[in-house]
């Protein structure tokens, strides 16, 4: 069997791309798959893609990404399956998946993580949302073989245009993702993202600045960019190479979210990063985050302020709650957000 993954960037960058299926490609070797990854950003481009500035060059960029897609089309053919990862190029409709689809006639399996078919505008990606084709993924979904969503709301949308759904949750490898030594001073309330979430944590400054006064909790950001918070704060510029051993330093993981269409569309990647660890996480009530936590047992879903303040300073108090929460809330990664629970949904996909 021949498959062709179509992807937005290059291999190992993406957290959708590394903890979606990125994982998998040693078990596809080993199963004697032949594979082979095109992603549509190169690594100059990469480098520099969220950079202020860089503009002639990210064009060029882009450039040759449709022109390596274009090239592409002509050996499309020689391929089983193709695996198409959100979209084949970030601008304009879907010419390359009508081709793959339609024209060639190949089985497609799409595959997204987010709500991508909103428009979802913020200070990095202004500019390129205005060349953006949002209404392209019912289109993708109607053409596809079968369509890998990463939660439920995410499967209602695409069940609209295609039958062939299957729910795949983001995904860690718990062999890696696992409880740490902590040796904290002072309790460490932390969180992990990137520029487009930290309007999430900025939210929430005011209650982590009342939670600080009352327990003198450290607070940790991990993020490409530092959020602008009032509360004082340790800020870890973001590391592929030692997300791990930073995520371990946390003894609570929070997710604040505001309740919105495209928040029910995320995967709480962050709940399965705090949880795969062994620590207890506080979080919004949105969307797959009421699935991820059963409320007083692995962690805790915060209506309001009240409840936030009140359940973060428990938490910072409470060393035995803590402990058994995390536990809990291993069990639950381990048993149904892991690498090794998922493989056979995954390789499903290829039959």
């Amino acid at each position: 069997m021949r498959v062709l993954f179509i992807v937005p960037y290059p291999t190992d960058e993406a957290p959708s791309q590394r903890f979606r299926f990125e994982q998998y490609y040693n078990e596809l070797r080993a199963s004697q798959v032949t594979f082979d990854v095109q992603s549509f950003i190169d690594h100059k481009t990469w480098s520099i893609l969220y950079k202020k500035g860089y503009q002639l060059a990210k064009v060029a960029g882009i450039m040759r990404g449709f022109l390596r897609r274009i090239i592409l089309m002509f050996r499309v053919m020689r391929y089983d399956y193709v695996f198409i990862h959100r979209e084949a190029a970030p601008l304009g409709p879907p010419v390359f998946e009508w081709i793959i689809a339609v024209v060639l006639r190949k089985k497609v399996i799409y595959d997204f993580d987010d709500a991508i078919w909103m428009p979802n505008v913020s200070d990095s990606n202004r500019f390129a949302s205005r060349l953006k084709w949002y209404s392209k993924v019912s289109s993708i979904c109607k053409w596809s073989y079968k369509v890998s969503c990463g939660n439920e709301f995410l499967a209602a949308y695409a069940r609209k245009y295609n039958q062939k759904i299957v729910v795949i949750p983001t995904f860690v490898n718990t062999d890696s993702y696992k409880p740490g030594i902590n040796q904290n001073e002072k309790i460490t309330i932390g969180w992990t993202g990137s520029l487009s979430t930290n309007k999430y944590l900025e939210d929430i400054d005011n209650i982590l600045c009342e939670v600080q006064r009352a327990t003198d909790c450290h607070i940790i950001c991990i993020s490409n960019k530092p959020p602008s918070l009032t509360a004082k704060f340790e800020f870890i510029l973001w590391d592929k190479h030692k997300e791990i051993v930073d995520l371990q330093r946390f003894d609570i993981g929070i997710m604040p979210l505001t309740d919105d269409e495209w928040s029910k569309g995320k995967c709480g990647f962050k709940l399965i990063q705090y949880l795969s660890v062994g620590i207890p996480a506080v979080a919004s009530p949105v969307g797959v985050n009421k699935e991820i936590i059963t409320n007083d047992i692995n962690g805790y879903l915060c209506n309001n302020r009240t409840d936030w303040i009140g359940r973060l300073i428990e938490l910072c108090q409470n060393t035995m709650r803590r402990k058994e929460m995390g536990k809990a809330g291993r069990a639950v990664i381990v048993s149904r957000y892991s690498k090794q629970a998922l493989r056979e949904i995954f390789f499903q996909l290829f039959s």
